[in-house]
C-alpha cells in the first residue's frame, strides 16, 4: 500500500465524517445526547456490526472495482 493510497483513503473518511457536521449540527447534537444514553454493552454490539459492516464494503470494493 502507497502512502499515497492511505492519505486517500483517510481523507475520504474525514470528508464524509464532516458531512453531517455541516450539513444539520443541531440534529447531531441531539443524536449525540441520545448516544450518552447508550449502554456499553449496546456500542460495542454497534461498533462490531459497524466494522463487519465496513469489511464487508472494504471487500467488495477491492474484489469490483479494483
Amino acid at each position: 500500500m502507497t502512502y499515497g493510497y492511505m492519505f486517500t483513503v483517510l481523507g475520504l473518511i474525514f470528508f464524509v465524517e464532516g458531512v453531517p457536521y455541516l450539513a444539520d449540527p443541531n440534529r447531531v447534537k441531539k443524536w449525540l445526547e441520545w448516544l450518552l444514553t447508550v449502554s456499553s454493552r449496546d456500542m460495542r454490539l454497534i461498533g462490531a456490526g459497524l466494522m463487519v459492516v465496513g469489511l464487508l464494503f472494504v471487500y467488495w470494493g477491492r474484489g469490483h472495482g479494483g
